[in-house]
């Protein structure tokens, strides 16, 4: 039945002239009205039941942009000792020739850890203490040297950019469980934008609904989540009023504008959020041992603490894909490596293994895969006199939980730690297993694009494979 209602100014018209007024719009109960349910459920009905039998329910990425360099940190490799200062006699893809030097030793002391055995660097001595409920990949390899193509690679599973990232395919794939948090949460740092920005986060041709949202430090997580102080109770509800009569015309005219369909279901979902957002961020109620455990006590680990805290208890209210950035690239240490590394490790590494330690203890590990690693790692020999350059084809990361096996190490570079030379895993091979832990087959979890079925590893192209070597059936 159509409204009654007409209104002749353009909507977009109306929306870009309206100021001050757009955050209070998304804060009301707009699911009491009938057709914007009709709207949220007509979107909702495209999300789908697992493919599998799923071992994990939900992810936090902890994503280390930059390129941690894997020789130093988890790639024990003593010929880099022995050969220190003396000439590469291998072939190497390098970034910046020009600057080029001698093999570079890692300034860092290694030993086993653990039941397992695992060799980790001296810097990670808090991973060093969960490594026995670790997968450790040392043979992940990816197709691109520049910050950018690789974070999109990681990320997307394409050189482009405006591609779904694999958040946004998990929640396009499963959905939501907790119907007044987003599936997809980002949580920024506040000290800035990682590199590559919001499209580290992107749905790109998903429907928008799918896309992570950032959450940020401060009073205020969620921008315009609020309503502003100089619009009355009365005025609020009165643009609403308003807004769901505008929403109600066009959601009609344009039945079939997805990009409209998830506006209105955003608005609707920031209205819940508007009381279930500060209760999930109130780490105030967190006992003075876990506050701890996290290094809230340290002013080095205290802000990645506290987002790993968040990060915990979003999983515990049914979001489903919750990933940690860093500003920038600190990473990427192109000067100074062993002195970046041990600052990057000190903030880091401490709350990295609280969480995973967290989760276990909450009888929550075994359905939540944590993930650590960055888009790339790092060359054999020094660039300058004491960095490290670029290195697509191998780098390490770690894995926890959610159906992977426990103190186990995969995979084999060769003796100088440049270059993947047994139980190679790709980007591609890495989302495939990813994917499958979540109950989703890559194969199957498509979405129209161009003319074709997208897909995040588009198989056709990158030939990726489940590793089920990595996983504990």
């Amino acid at each position: 039945m159509k409204s009654d209602f007409q209104f002749s100014q353009n909507r977009r018209a109306f929306l870009g002239g309206t100021t001050g007024a757009i955050g209070a719009m998304a804060l009301s109960s707009l699911l009491q009205q009938e057709s914007l349910q009709a709207a949220s459920a007509a979107v909702r009905s495209k999300t789908r039941q697992p493919h599998g039998t799923p071992t994990a329910d939900s992810v936090i990425c902890l994503f280390q942009h930059g390129g941690p360099s894997q020789m130093d940190l988890f790639d024990h490799k003593p010929e880099l000792t022995r050969h220190h200062g003396r000439r590469y006699e291998g072939d190497l893809e390098i970034h910046f020739p020009n600057q080029a030097g001698n093999v570079l030793g890692s300034p860092f002391r290694f030993q086993p850890h653990g039941q397992s055995g695992i060799e980790l660097s001296e810097v990670l001595p808090w991973t060093a203490g969960i490594v026995d409920e670790l997968t450790v990949v040392r043979s992940v390899t990816t197709e691109s040297v520049d910050h950018e193509s690789a974070l999109r690679l990681i990320h997307s599973g394409k050189f482009q950019a405006s591609y779904p990232t694999w958040g946004s395919w998990i929640n396009y794939g499963l959905g939501t469980v907790n119907q007044n948090l987003p599936a997809y949460v980002v949580l920024t740092d506040p000290a800035g934008m990682p590199v590559d920005n919001v499209r580290n986060w992107t749905s790109g041709w998903l429907p928008a609904e799918y896309q992570g949202t950032p959450f940020r430090s401060g009073d205020s997580p969620v921008p315009n989540l609020r309503t502003p102080k100089d619009v009355t109770e009365g005025a609020r509800e009165k643009q609403l009023e308003f807004l769901r009569q505008l929403n109600t015309v066009y959601s009609e005219q344009y039945a079939d504008n997805e990009e409209l369909q998830a506006r209105i279901i955003d608005f609707e979902l920031a209205a819940r959020m508007q009381s279930t957002v500060p209760e999930a961020l109130d780490i105030s109620q967190e006992t003075e041992a876990t506050r701890k455990l996290y290094g809230l006590d340290n002013p080095m680990t205290a802000e990645y603490g506290t987002r790993c805290i968040i990060a915990r208890r979003l999983i515990e209210r049914g979001v489903r894909f919750v990933q940690l950035f860093l500003a920038g690239q600190p990473w990427d240490t192109h000067s100074r490596n062993a002195e970046s590394l041990r600052a990057n490790c000190a903030r880091i590494d401490q709350p990295s293994a609280a969480l995973v330690q967290d989760l276990k203890q909450r009888g929550l590990l075994d359905r939540t895969i944590v993930m650590w690693g960055g888009e790339f790692g790092r060359l054999p020999i020094s660039q300058g006199t004491d960095g490290r350059d670029h290195n697509r084809h191998a780098s390490s990361i770690w894995l926890a939980g959610g159906g992977f096996r426990q103190g186990f190490s995969y995979g084999h570079t060769d003796d100088f730690g440049y270059k993947a030379v047994e139980d190679i895993v790709t980007v591609h091979d890495l989302h495939a297993t990813l994917l499958h832990a979540m109950g989703l087959d890559h194969l199957r979890l498509t979405y129209p694009h161009d003319g074709r079925e997208g897909s995040l590893t588009d198989v056709a192209i990158t030939k990726a494979e489940v590793v089920r070597a990595l996983l504990k059936s």
